[in-house]
């Protein structure tokens, strides 16, 4: 009995739709994948998208790698190359195979790596250990700096040169580790563990050059990070170049660019602080110039006080006293042994001095003496006066009419005497007179136009 369904009930499917269903369950069910192989069959046609397979001992996987990213490999892939790749898994349609469609795909040495590299950051991350409220800050003043770095590399040399140049007195001691080998880590942690529990240094500062991630293998190792995050001295990382992050830089206190700028980071200016010290020692010498001068001030009436009350100088006021009172007495003395004699005669001199005769003779002079001065200052004001009069006839004579008469002018003058000043007063056969320097004479208007 033939227990099939109709072929009208039948939910028939073309290749083609199959293939596309079969596409979005693998795209959706798997998403993006890694996988480790090794390379096969390496072709790029002119189109520069890359094809190959990537296959272990049991099975293979064929991918594809399009442009641009093809291009932007860090290596050239050739069979048999083991490579670590990331895509997502796809269906090709046209022959119904599945493939990887690849976006990223590094050689597998470095691959593994990284992936170890991620997943150590991704662990340490969710126990906060770079959180920056979990990390110490530098002190304000750094005197004394240990520096954890292998003795011969370019990183110490570095980091040295830019201290001496910037702070010569900043004290910095290298603690010697390895950088790079398997036993690198554990050295740097028991170095990084001793310099933490002496308390000497201000700050520990752990350094290298650039390198592979191999080469910086032990500053991601996970006992480094976890001895950095327990110090109590404040770690500054500075981890090869500055494209390079390592995980004992993202759990530092703080990292550095580049050993030199790590260096710039904690050493101060030294031409800043010479400026400052300048500063400072002006305002000393300054204040001790103020100091010194209020001292002075202050001893100078205790030096004076003290001068008055020496012995030398208290006998010295007491021997003038002694002479003076002497002086007096002797001239007291004097005056009461004095014959009355003496004292007759300066009233004698006195009453000849108030002699009436001499009082006439005084004030005749006196007299004689103020005639003299009234007649000087008489004559002065009669010239000053004569001077005067001569001044107002000489200006009086300057603006006389007469003085213009003198230069060959005429006043003319109408029957009446009075002065005719325009033309228009004067009619034909009108009779004036013509006033000249030395005389009048009668003149007769005629009519204008007449010789």
């Amino acid at each position: 009995m033939n227990n099939s369904p109709p072929t009208s009930e039948r939910n028939i499917l073309a290749p083609s739709q199959l293939n596309t269903l079969t596409r979005d369950l693998l795209e959706g069910a798997f998403g993006m994948v890694w996988i480790e192989g090794e390379l096969g069959g390496v072709s790029r046609p002119a189109s520069g998208h890359l094809y190959f397979a990537l296959k272990d001992a049991r099975a293979q996987v064929r991918c594809a790698l399009f442009k641009p990213k093809s291009q932007w490999l860090k290596f050239r892939p050739v069979d048999g190359m083991q490579v670590l790749a990331r895509g997502r898994v796809t269906l090709y349609e046209p022959r119904g195979e599945y493939q990887l469609i690849i976006d990223h795909m590094e050689e597998a040495g470095e691959g593994a790596l990284r992936r170890a590299f991620e997943q150590l950051k991704a662990r340490l991350q969710a126990e906060g250990l770079f959180e920056a409220a979990r990390k110490r800050a530098l002190p304000a003043r750094i005197a004394h700096i240990g520096v954890l770095s292998s003795p011969g590399g370019a990183a110490v040399h570095d980091v040295l040169t830019v201290l001496r140049r910037r702070f010569p007195l900043l004290s910095v001691e290298l603690l010697p580790v390895p950088v790079q080998g398997p036993l690198a880590a554990s050295e740097i942690v028991r170095m990084l563990a001793r310099a933490d529990q002496s308390g000497r240094y201000d700050v520990l500062l752990l350094t290298r050059g650039g390198g592979s991630l191999e080469d910086l293998a032990a500053f991601n190792d996970e006992s480094l990070a976890r001895a950095i995050a327990a110090t109590q001295t404040p770690v500054v990382a500075a981890i090869g170049h500055e494209i390079d992050t390592s995980i004992a830089e993202l759990v530092a206190d703080l990292r550095a660019a580049t050993p030199s700028a790590a260096a710039e980071l904690l050493s101060r200016d030294g031409s800043e602080l010479e400026r400052s010290l300048q500063r400072q020692r002006g305002r000393i010498d300054s204040a001790f110039a103020r100091l010194r001068e209020r001292s002075w001030l202050r001893l100078d009436p205790l030096q004076h006080r003290l001068a008055a009350q020496h012995p030398a100088a208290r006998l010295a006021r007491g021997s003038e006293c002694l002479r003076a009172l002497q002086q007096r007495l002797l001239h007291r003395t004097s005056q009461a042994l004095q014959p009355p004699q003496a004292q007759l005669s300066r009233l004698a001199l006195r009453l000849a001095a108030q002699h009436p005769r001499l009082r006439i003779t005084a004030l005749h002079q006196a007299v004689t003496h103020a005639h003299q001065r009234q007649r000087s200052l008489t004559g002065q004001h009669l010239a000053r006066a004569a001077a005067r009069l001569t001044e107002l006839g000489r200006t009086l004579n300057a603006v006389s009419p007469l003085a213009t008469l003198q230069r060959g002018y005429s006043i003319l003058l109408d029957e009446h005497g009075r002065s005719i000043r325009h033309a228009s007063a004067l009619q034909p056969g009108q009779r004036i007179s013509a006033r000249l320097a030395d005389g009048r004479r009668r003149l007769r208007v005629e009519p204008e136009g007449e010789d």
